[in-house]
């Protein structure tokens, strides 16, 4: 069998300017993991290679490294499904402080994790007798989220830490729907105020590759979408990204008179986005608006009119009117 070209990133910043990547060979032995193949090269070829590893059983999350560009867990990777054109490149993590080879700092992980108080708290005012019991139907609230195993390859693979590393981050929110879908827990209206400020629920982009990264069912997009349902189900909306969700359905739903009204009124979002009452927002979309105008990009003052948009704007009231009446 032909030998599979390792190209893993090395760096020791003793001696090395930048990382470089650093070609190995070796048979894949039938049936091995990614992890497998790389301690057969430590072990065999270069016992200097230095990353993470510990339960082998996609339990612990400490193998993950990007594999062909993206964050995998290399316990739970097929080596032979990994090759692309007879080769695998292996590099660390992105988003994180490089160490050594393939390890990085995680510490900037695990403070996200710190920062939304990832344990419950108990309303101190009952007098506990026994433990809080769950039903079934609570507890299924927060099962996905609770899979997450802390492997942070959703962390290396988000695109908006990349160019803003005071997001919370998609790991820090999926354990943050956790607790604030937590039945048990009493601080649910604070939870929701923190995560709602800036660098918080509403900076995610929906961009998905922390759910496709993810391997397990915790997939962080899809906790960030409940976050953002249960700000609102809870009126906290003083924030730009609630008001943006809530100009979008009073533009295309038609609920404001004379505004969109089934179509996407794309003057109106920005400033309402921001709040008519908040002048330095409305100042600060100022030099963005003119950038638009000098080339050309400014939307046009009537909104567009699409097919069907009759059906959309039906849909929009008919959903409003199923909110109303799931309120009583």
């Amino acid at each position: 069998m032909a030998k599979t070209k390792f190209l893993i990133s090395r760096y020791n910043a003793a001696r090395d300017p930048k990382p470089y990547l650093q070609e190995f060979r070796l048979e894949i032995p039938q049936g091995a993991t990614l992890l497998d193949c790389i301690n057969l090269i430590k072990w065999t070829q270069d016992g200097t290679l230095t990353y993470r590893m510990s339960c082998r059983s996609a339990i612990c999350g400490s193998c993950s490294m990007k594999v062909n560009g993206h964050a995998r867990l290399a316990c739970k990777t097929q080596a032979a499904e990994a090759v692309i054109d007879g080769a695998i490149t292996i590099e660390p993590m992105g988003n994180s402080p490089l160490i050594r080879d393939l390890a990085v700092d995680l510490e900037p992980f695990f403070d996200s994790i710190d920062r939304v108080k990832p344990y419950l708290v108990p309303d101190d005012s009952k007098q506990w007798k026994r433990e809080t019991l769950q039903s079934h139907d609570d507890y299924r609230k927060i099962e996905d989220a609770s899979t997450c195993i802390l492997c942070a390859a959703c962390w290396s693979d988000c695109n908006v830490l990349e160019v803003d590393p005071r997001f919370l981050g998609p790991a820090a929110l999926a354990k943050a729907q956790r607790f604030v879908y937590d039945s048990r827990d009493s601080d649910t209206a604070n939870r929701i105020e923190y995560l709602s400020r800036v660098t918080g629920m509403w900076d995610c982009t929906h961009c998905a590759e922390c759910a496709t990264r993810c391997p397990t069912d915790a997939k962080p997009l899809f906790r960030i979408k409940e976050l953002r349902t249960a700000a609102m189900t809870h009126k906290v909306t003083n924030n730009n990204g609630a008001r943006h969700v809530l100009a979008f359905r009073e533009s295309v739903g038609g609920l404001v008179p004379g505004i969109g009204g089934g179509m996407l009124n794309e003057n109106y979002i920005p400033v309402r986005s921001v709040g008519f009452f908040n002048l330095d927002g409305i100042l600060s979309i100022i030099p963005v608006g003119i950038r638009m105008f000098i080339r050309g990009k400014n939307p046009p003052i009537l909104p567009h009119i699409i097919d069907k948009f009759g059906e959309v704007r039906a849909m929009f009231r008919r959903f409003n009117d199923y909110r109303k009446e799931y309120r009583k």
